[in-house]
């Protein structure tokens, strides 16, 4: 863009804008000629991608602000009207700790009302799952949540729920794109207090609280033995500043669970003044709850995100003392193996079960759910993927038990479509209970799957591509790994490459092709020699690169040998992952 085009957008975003503080953000830019950041702002605008939008806060078409969020919520609003065959359609939105989320809510909220759609506006932050579920418990036409998750403090975002309580998927999704991008400047607005005395805004909180509550509760599965362990048993929380507190401290106090929250971690502050990241895949994000459990000899630490959907799981070591930070993959499949080992012994594994993971999800589930006589299902990266399968069940007549995805997501039940911590918590403190009650501890538990199923470890590696330039970079990378894929990786032959772009599996020695029965989606996948899989694709909420691999080593000469030779095998792999992403560098920048 020249910088006459970029004045021309600024100046049209100004005009449009309702709050001050984004306005004057871009005033002052304009005022100091700052073209660098201004070009960044407005050389395109914030991407309403399938699930919604996310990004930095602050002025301009291509950040989150008032503007961005009132056009969106419109476009949503032309699209539901158009397709819902509701004559009195309505929405919920929910909000939680993020700086701007309660204002983004109510502008969201006076949107769809002055679009004649009644609104269920939660009063305070609530999580991204109570949204899902108050979707469905309202029987609404759709849901907005607004969060940016994990993400670093300084941004937010907005995600779209259809109603069936899961995020929007096809013809949905790309039928509201169209929408958001139509719509210009021509917004309906109606506000607050104008709504509420039309009752078409409806404030709530309790009387969504307890059903999600008890439905939590209700899911248990030996609630003799929690009744029995309960009161020797102590539960450490932390929900690193966000909306998790409130449902996960209910829920515990009604189990009659121990649960003490970290004091400085508790209440809600969108600057998540107490970690570098407000996300418990962090290893740092659990410190201070780890170091509450020590002096309070707790059995787990539990940390939720701040819009409470992902859970991270942190136990001690029986052995040395040191606490240990499970996995996505080391928690989702514990959790399969005791939902599953428990209703197969007590006789209530329902005919045609089915357990769901992400493709880039450990392979050890699946293990699990043959061991069990349960289909696993594979679907693309994303909650709303398994959402869509449960629907589906629905009238299939298969029965969904448990999914999850490795990036600490898990759904037990489905009174919610989508990943749900505070639930999974519970479970995963029942489990603990289980597994004092069986004189083991989480890890012996762990190592017990290993054992029956195989020793696997998985890794992760990001690399961020920031800006404009990143993106192009991120789509070149992707690109040439199509066109010259590697044959070997980590001293292992590449047997299958599985491109979900391109909707084909490629048996590399044969050459024969089978299609994938998946959507199309950016991410490339490589099947090695000894069970290894490698997975990349680019974030779909982040401006990075993922890669995913994992390893397996059948159990034969004892766990701790073959835990050591598939760590060797994963550290090759990445340091051939490394090389890749140099060797990429060095050709763009020479």
């Amino acid at each position: 863009m020249t910088n006459g085009q970029i004045r021309n957008a600024a100046e049209v975003y100004i005009k449009n804008e309702k709050n001050t503080g984004f306005r004057k953000e871009v005033e002052d830019l304009l005022s100091s000629e700052n073209w660098a950041e201004l070009g960044d702002r407005f050389y395109r605008d914030l991407e309403f991608g399938t699930g919604g939008i996310r990004g930095i806060l602050g002025g301009g078409f291509n950040r989150m602000n008032t503007f961005v969020v009132a056009r969106a919520t419109q476009g949503l609003a032309n699209y539901v009207t158009s397709v819902t065959e509701n004559k009195n359609p309505s929405a919920v939105i929910a909000f939680d700790s993020r700086h701007y989320s309660d204002i983004f809510a109510q502008t969201a909220a006076e949107v769809l009302c002055g679009n004649g759609i009644r609104v269920y506006l939660f009063s305070g932050l609530r999580p991204t799952p109570e949204l899902s579920f108050a979707v469905r418990y309202f029987k609404a036409d759709l849901g907005i949540v607004v969060t940016a998750s994990h993400n670093p403090k300084t941004y937010n975002g907005y995600k779209v729920y259809w109603s069936d309580g899961g995020q929007v998927v096809p013809p949905h999704d790309t039928g509201i794109i169209a929408e958001v991008l139509s719509v210009g400047n021509d917004i309906r607005y109606l506000a607050k207090e104008t709504a509420l005395k039309e009752n078409l805004l409806n404030v709530v909180d309790r009387e969504v609280d307890g059903p999600y509550n008890r439905m939590i509760i209700n899911h248990a599965l030996r609630p003799e033995v929690i009744n029995r362990h309960k009161s020797s048993f102590t539960a450490v929380y932390t929900p690193l500043h966000g909306a998790g507190r409130k449902p996960v401290e209910e829920v515990f106090r009604e189990l009659g669970i121990r649960l003490i929250t970290v004091p400085e971690q508790r209440e809600p502050d969108g600057n998540f003044p107490t970690v570098a990241f407000p996300n418990p895949e962090e290893a740092s994000a659990l410190d201070m709850a780890i170091t509450l459990a020590k002096k309070e000899k707790a059995g787990i630490v539990l940390g939720t995100d701040p819009d409470s959907d992902r859970l991270g799981v942190a136990v001690p070591d029986p052995v040395s003392g040191e606490w240990v930070l499970l996995s996505g993959n080391q928690t989702g499949s514990m959790l399969a193996e005791y939902m599953l080992s428990t209703l197969a012994e007590q006789n209530r594994l329902p005919r045609n079960p089915v357990i769901i993971k992400t493709i880039v999800t450990t392979e050890l589930q699946r293990k699990i759910a043959e061991a069990y006589g349960v289909r696993t299902c594979d679907v693309l990266t994303g909650f709303k993927y398994i959402a869509e399968k449960i629907r589906e069940f629905e009238s299939t007549g298969e029965n969904y038990i448990f999914g999850g995805e490795e990036s600490y997501g898990y759904l037990v039940g489905t009174e919610v479509r989508d990943k749900d911590a505070v639930s999974a918590a519970a479970m995963v403190a029942e489990l603990a209970l289980y597994c004092l009650d069986k004189k083991m501890s989480l890890l012996d538990y762990l190592g017990s799957l290993y054992k029956k199923y195989g020793c696997f470890k998985e890794l992760l590696i990001s690399r961020s591509f920031p800006g404009q330039e990143g993106m192009i970079r991120m789509k070149k990378f992707m690109e040439s790994l199509r066109s010259a894929p590697p044959a070997v990786l980590g001293g292992l032959k590449v047997k299958l490459i599985k491109d979900y772009n391109s909707g084909e599996t490629l048996e590399t020695a044969t050459g024969r092709k089978e299609k994938i029965d998946l959507p199309k989606s950016d991410v490339l996948q490589f099947r090695l020699e000894g069970e290894t899989v490698i997975s990349v694709r680019p974030s779909g909420t982040e401006p990075k690169l993922k890669f995913y691999a994992s390893a397996r080593k059948a159990v034969s000469d004892g766990l701790e040998k073959a835990g050591r030779e598939v760590t060797a095998r994963l550290s090759e792999i990445e340091a051939s992952i490394l090389l890749l992403i140099d060797d990429f560098n060095r050709q763009e920048t020479g």
